[in-house]
């Protein structure tokens, strides 16, 4: 087990060249997790042994760093059934004025962030803090998809309220938690596109959504901290506007259908750090052999330019065999 050392992960975040090949991943699942712990169980007196299984477990993998939420702050909806695939258009919470000024907005300041000092961390890791979503996919968890579609057209005074009152409260909630001590970067995760464009036209985006990731960055800037975009879907046309005018320090996010991250790495190397990009299905259907050879054409690429991070495209779902998982991250851990 290599010990975690943070600032690789920030050469990387800074698009430089760290001393040795570095890991990212998003998050994983408790099935692996439990794998990487080997079955320890943890104590649950103080009720943050989800964390403390989550942190052994990352450094088990090699990780120089921990995931985390900074606190429970999230935007309440109604509850829905949980099953394996959700609707974007599965929500209803604000569909007119009317039921906008019934609306219980939640603020970032009542939900407190003990747990950045609750979880001890071990020497040269530290916390990547990820957001409660981000401003697209929250818009869309209060008023559905179709339904924000059609308030674009219908009732843009309305639209543009939902999206300032859900983007102001998550520059807040990143001014809360990027200051402290134990944090070494953030996440800013908004779910942007299908496979062939964005969810909304890029024009849209740049009136609603991009300004607030743009105050995002800023405050997290602020604190001399770096951030990354986690971003599903095709976002060739509006690469330029998350590089140039946002500002972000990363991207993480790729499938193969889309561009495979080979192609990305040589589109955008020097200008904005690359991580993961191992297509999860690839990981999912490919032999060992075969998720070994990319992962390490991959490192290899990357080697001279720097601004890359070995990892999947997206997260580790439970369906991710163990040993493709494994050989991925292997390529790291044991050269």
């Amino acid at each position: 087990m290599r010990k975690p050392d943070y600032t690789q992960f920030l050469k990387v975040l800074n698009k430089e060249v760290p001393d040795r090949p570095t890991l990212f991943e998003f998050f994983m699942n408790d099935q692996l997790y439990d794998v990487l712990n080997d079955g320890k169980v943890f104590d649950k007196g103080d009720g943050y042994d989800w964390g403390r299984k989550r942190i052994a477990a990352f450094v088990a993998a090699g990780y120089d760093y921990v995931t985390i939420n900074g606190s429970d702050f999230h935007f309440p909806v109604s509850k829905k059934d949980h099953k394996s695939t959700i609707s974007l258009n599965d929500a209803d919470a604000i569909v007119d004025w009317e039921s906008y000024n019934k609306y219980v907005w939640p603020e970032p300041e009542d939900f407190d962030s003990k747990v950045l000092d609750k979880l001890e961390l071990p020497e040269g890791m530290k916390f990547l803090v990820m957001g409660p979503g981000g401003v697209l996919e929250n818009v869309i968890s209060l008023v559905g998809y179709d339904n924000l579609c059609l308030m674009l057209y219908d009732d843009p005074e309305l639209t543009k309220q939902i999206f300032d009152d859900v983007g102001s409260r998550l520059v807040k909630y990143y001014e809360l938690v990027a200051w402290h001590e134990n944090v070494c970067a953030l996440v800013s995760n908004d779910d942007w596109g299908f496979k062939t464009q964005p969810m909304l036209s890029p024009d849209d985006m740049r009136k609603y959504v991009f300004p607030w990731h743009k105050k995002i960055v800023e405050t997290c800037h602020a604190q001399n901290k770096p951030v990354i975009l986690h971003s599903c879907g095709q976002a060739e046309e509006i690469m330029e506007d998350i590089i140039t005018d946002m500002g972000y320090d990363a991207k993480h996010s790729f499938e193969d259908t889309i561009m495979p991250i080979e192609e990305v790495y040589e589109k955008y190397k020097g200008r904005i750090a690359l991580l993961g990009g191992i297509d999860v299905g690839f990981v999912c259907t490919a032999t060992p052999e075969e998720i070994n050879a990319r992962s390490k054409a991959m490192l290899k690429q990357a080697e001279k330019v720097g601004g890359y991070a070995l990892g999947t495209g997206n997260s580790v779902p439970p369906y991710v065999p163990h040993e493709n998982y494994f050989a991925m991250i292997d390529v790291v851990r044991k050269g």
